[in-house]
């Protein structure tokens, strides 16, 4: 396959530029420019984490600010999710420390991974450096809070120290835990004590590893979890929903196959290094026993291989237990890590899902409290994951099985009615489209239980668009957009449904958010069509007659739809009530006054009577409220000039 580079005027391509440029090297350029965009964003990222770490360390070290501005709580949560996702990585890199020991079998000794060993290393730093982050800030957290901006009548939030007790709580426990947790402890150990050991140390010295390995493990979990916990109640970053908890339970069922298998690998080179050290003590005669690669070992390749054979072991001298597989495998003999780590995984689940039952352990204690452990784990976690799992399928069928029962009574509803047969097919596709729409949640209700900010903002993104399309409405005042926004009411309507027929009431104003409409003149859909799509409306008629007619316009009188208006795909709309768009003219007919006092269509004397009528309405309200308060006053003669003259220019306005 040629790839054919096209000529650009301007430039100094030649025709044959798959001579001047190899055809791997265009292939490169290639990948190069469909990647560029994945990298640029993975780019832009990173300098957001690093603007947030620089913006969350000043924070937690600039004890000289005593209040924390709207942007620096930003950088918090920002920061919050960063460690969250972190945890979960650490989780994940530091069952990597137990693969870096290899057993050389030809030599009977043991050597470091170098190249593994560097990639766990900085991963881990840098992990532990974004941990000592959180460390500092928790412990400025715990010293200085965030109060509220009205504790201090300044404006500001501003920051009190917290009781001693608190914060001798965290020093006593929670910040020695996370002293232990970050410490280097198994990058000293495997990298400086290690390689520097000759003699039977080395072995002390592995088990040492594997103590240091599950406590600092252990320690991690505990402080990782409940933090996670913390984060989680007081930011809502994970869902708690029933999919978002079955997919963490299976996460965590994986991690714990992967830290499994990685335990079994560093306790199998373990028990390797047992069955040497016991044939060395038992044949040379002293405790010296070399076992790291690159000192004088023991040498007795024969006698080893006889007594802890990886082939053929033999269980009278050195029973493995439950690794004999791993030395079978020839797994702990391998430096492809890759390899190492699916083998291993694959171990660690296939026993967790079997609950243990397939172990064959020996007489080492060790062994069988690690077997134990196995067991107890699959268990609880197969427990945690099928009930997770069994309670999302529930919330899925539950649904299913509501919208079947909707659906017999509705079957049973027009069957009672004797409905012909094509409005019974009408019905189910406009119930099949709401539920595949809504999924049984009402939205209008939906829209209705949000608080007051919330249901004005949603409403306000979604019909921004069709109502400042609106020629009245396009320069008008912020409330009163909000106070239309505040009476819209969602409505679907399916395909080729009509919204209104020709001279049919003109009873409600129709903002497009979805789909596409018709609208035409003629009784058939012909030229004279007008489409109407997402960001459109329709019955600006409505808004001039509650405009042009009298301060309590008649809904007897609604004026009449000049076009068919039909959906021609799936459609939702937000509907104005044509009483609620009365009431809001009503209560902001001073705004349209202005707005529409030098438009040649009305005139200010359409607005007398609506003014006259406002002023009745207050001056009355007035009056009954002084009557409560003052009992001795009688009603007649309470109607003063204005009132009169209010009523006068209403009549002669009727007339």
């Amino acid at each position: 396959m040629e790839i054919q580079i096209p000529r650009v005027q301007g430039c100094d391509l030649e025709e044959n530029a798959e001579e001047k440029f190899p055809k791997s090297k265009l292939v490169a350029d290639k990948l190069h420019r469909l990647l560029r965009p994945g990298f640029e964003w993975i780019i832009m990222n990173i300098r957001e984490a690093l603007k947030s770490c620089y913006g969350v360390l000043a924070i937690g070290l600039g004890s000289k600010n005593k209040f924390v501005n709207p942007q620096e709580l930003v950088l918090l949560q920002r920061w919050n999710t960063i460690l969250q996702v972190l945890c979960v990585v650490s989780l994940s890199l530091d069952p990597l420390f137990c693969y870096l020991l290899i057993v050389n079998d030809e030599n009977k000794c043991l050597r470091l991974d170098t190249r593994l060993g560097n990639i766990a290393i900085l991963l881990r730093s840098v992990i532990d450096f974004f941990h000592l982050f959180r460390i500092v800030i928790q412990f400025r957290a715990s010293i200085t809070i965030i109060t509220p901006s009205h504790a201090s009548g300044t404006g500001r939030n501003e920051s009190v120290t917290e009781p001693p007790a608190s914060v001798g709580t965290y020093l006593l426990l929670w910040f020695l835990l996370d002293i232990l947790v970050i410490l280097p402890l198994p990058q000293v150990v495997i990298f400086f004590i290690i390689p520097r050991l000759n003699d039977s140390r080395v072995f002390k010295a592995t088990k040492s590893l594997n103590f240091i390995v599950i406590l600092q493990y252990v320690l991690r979990v505990l402080r990782i979890s409940s933090w996670l916990k913390k984060a989680t109640r007081t930011s809502g970053i994970l869902a708690e929903t029933a999919g978002a908890k079955a997919a963490f339970n299976l996460f965590l069922y994986m991690l714990a196959s992967h830290v499994v298998g990685a335990f079994w690998y560093l306790f199998s080179i373990e028990r390797k290094a047992a069955c040497w050290r016991q044939v060395c003590k038992n044949h040379a005669g002293g405790d010296y026993c070399s076992l790291y690669c690159g000192d004088d070992t023991f040498g007795a390749t024969t006698l080893l291989n006889d007594s802890c054979s990886a082939k053929t072991p033999n269980s009278t001298l050195f029973d493995f237990g439950i690794y004999s597989d791993a030395l079978k495998s020839g797994v702990i003999n391998s430096a492809d890590f890759v390899q190492k780590i699916s083998y291993c995984f694959w171990w660690g689940l296939q026993n967790l899902s079997s609950l243990g039952q397939n172990l064959k352990t020996s007489t080492y204690v060790w062994e069988i409290y690690f077997s134990v452990v196995i067991s107890i784990s699959g268990l609880v976690l197969f427990v945690f994951l099928i009930g997770n799992m069994q309670t999302y399928l529930q919330s899925k069928t539950a649904r299913l099985e509501e919208m079947r029962l909707k659906g017999q009574e509705i079957e049973l509803w027009m069957a009672f009615h004797s409905l012909p047969r094509k409005l019974k097919k009408r019905v189910r596709q406009y119930e099949k489209y709401k539920w595949q729409e809504t999924r049984g949640v009402d939205v209008e209700n939906f829209l209705h239980n949000l608080p007051r900010d919330l249901r004005r903002d949603t409403k306000r993104h979604l019909c921004s668009g069709p109502l400042s399309k609106v020629p009245v409405l396009q320069n008008m005042n912020k409330r009163l957009l909000d106070a239309i926004c505040e009476h819209l009411k969602p409505v679907l309507y399916i395909e080729h449904s009509f919204i209104f027929r020709k001279e049919d009431p003109l009873d409600e104003m129709l903002f497009i958010t979805r789909g596409k409409v018709l609208a035409y003149s003629s009784s058939t859909c012909g030229e004279g069509a007008n489409s109407l799509e997402k960001g459109d409306f329709y019955g600006e008629e409505l808004l001039d007659w509650v405009l042009k007619t009298c301060p309590a316009p008649a809904l007897s009188n609604l004026p009449i739809s000049t076009k068919t208006v039909q959906a021609e795909t799936k459609v939702e709309v937000f509907a104005l009530k044509a009483n609620d768009l009365k009431h809001v003219v009503s209560k902001f007919w001073w705004l349209f006054s202005m707005e529409l006092r030098n438009s040649n269509s009305f005139g200010l004397q359409q607005w007398e009577p609506r003014a006259a009528c406002v002023l009745q309405t207050a001056w009355r309200r007035y009056k009954r409220e002084k009557l409560q308060k003052s009992p001795r006053l009688t009603k007649e003669g309470s109607l003063s000039a204005t009132d009169h003259h209010a009523h006068a220019v209403s009549e002669t306005q009727h007339k």
